[in-house]
């Protein structure tokens, strides 16, 4: 599957690196060395970088790149780096992210992303700080889309999934609260979803959802941790906690969405199953109670059923052995301390 996703995920970012390469509006790209801007009267030339300037070195650059001479770009904006690397040239953010568009360009997403880190972590007051960080996403795209990570600069063989998730994270520590964060995230919890990493997408989606209370993928948030929820339930065997997360979660998103939740099934109908299985679970725990020779163990289970999942059909199965057993349907209340030792208790506390 990585193969088969290694090509186009490779055009792509040849295509992002000459869609991108330049800070000015795509019907210029042929104009490389010319900035011009949008009169009511057409285009009006407004800067022309002077030859032989720092602006005009990294515009070449970018023209290279977008002429497909990623690695010429590179040579070119190495010699750039290396002399004014140590300064506080001004262009320095520029050329890092011109230098990382040509490594992406070049198939080495991985020097791009160091060059786009750059910018991050020593230039956060640059105006190129956001587009830095939407180019480490875009790359992290790539990696959860299937593209592996190059290992000796030659093959593919690494899976790139840690650095996708680490980007994103760092996403959303830089920018907490922005779109760019919230999209992050959410590509994060799609990705564990449609892997059916179901643990990690409940818990992302649920990250999401307190992250972005109000974002327009809400819905979309609170449905699929509900079934990841659900889905993680292997049966009455297994543990049921997410079942019983999952039937909290129906009826909080029946109470927010009540006519969508009708409509695609999270009802009581739904509600109903889940508090049926989580039943039978609890069935099949006082069953292995019984096996072991535990009959105290296996009383209060089944005691917990009946009184817990009154209205399944569990319950009454729990409760046909409980009376066949002459034990009581539920357990006996715990005694209240006579009113002396409730004195000692709260002096001692």
């Amino acid at each position: 599957m990585a193969h088969a996703l290694h090509a186009p995920a490779r055009r792509s970012a040849r295509l992002l690196a000459a869609a991108a390469f330049l800070l000015l509006p795509p019907a210029l790209a042929t104009a490389q060395q010319q900035v011009y801007e949008i009169t009511g009267s057409g285009l009006k030339q407004t800067k022309a970088p002077e030859p032989g300037s720092d602006e005009a070195t990294i515009a070449q650059a970018r023209r290279l790149t977008a002429d497909g001479n990623p690695s010429q770009a590179i040579d070119l904006l190495d010699a750039w780096i290396e002399t004014n690397e140590t300064t506080r040239n001004q262009w320095l953010p520029d050329a890092f992210l011109a230098r990382g568009d040509a490594h992406l360009a070049d198939d080495d997403e991985y020097k791009a992303l160091v060059d786009y880190e750059r910018i991050t972590r020593d230039y956060a007051g640059s105006d190129l700080f956001v587009k830095a960080l939407e180019r480490e996403l875009d790359i992290a795209k790539m990696y959860l889309g299937g593209l592996r990570k190059k290992s000796l600069g030659l093959f593919r063989i690494d899976s790139g999934i840690p650095i996708a998730e680490e980007i994103i994270m760092r996403i959303n520590e830089r920018l907490p609260g922005s779109r760019l964060a919230e999209r992050a995230m959410l590509m994060l919890a799609d990705y564990y979803y449609d892997e059916r990493d179901l643990r990690m997408a409940a818990e992302s989606y649920d990250v999401f959802l307190t992250l972005f209370p109000r974002s327009e993928h809400r819905q979309k948030a609170m449905q699929r941790r509900v079934y990841a929820n659900i889905a993680q339930f292997k049966g009455p065997r297994y543990d049921a906690s997410g079942l019983v997360d999952a039937k909290f979660l129906v009826q909080r998103y029946q109470t927010q969405y009540p006519l969508d939740a009708e409509r695609i099934g999270l009802d009581d109908t739904l509600t109903a199953r889940l508090d049926e299985q989580t039943a039978r679970q609890l069935l099949e725990v006082a069953a292995w109670y019984e096996r072991r020779g535990d009959p105290p163990s296996q009383r209060l289970t089944l005691q917990r059923l009946v009184l817990r999942h009154p209205q399944t059909g569990a319950a009454k199965i729990a409760a046909d052995i409980l009376t066949k057993n002459n034990w009581p349907l539920q357990p006996k209340p715990r005694p209240r301390p006579a009113p002396a030792a409730e004195a000692a208790t709260e002096a001692a506390k």
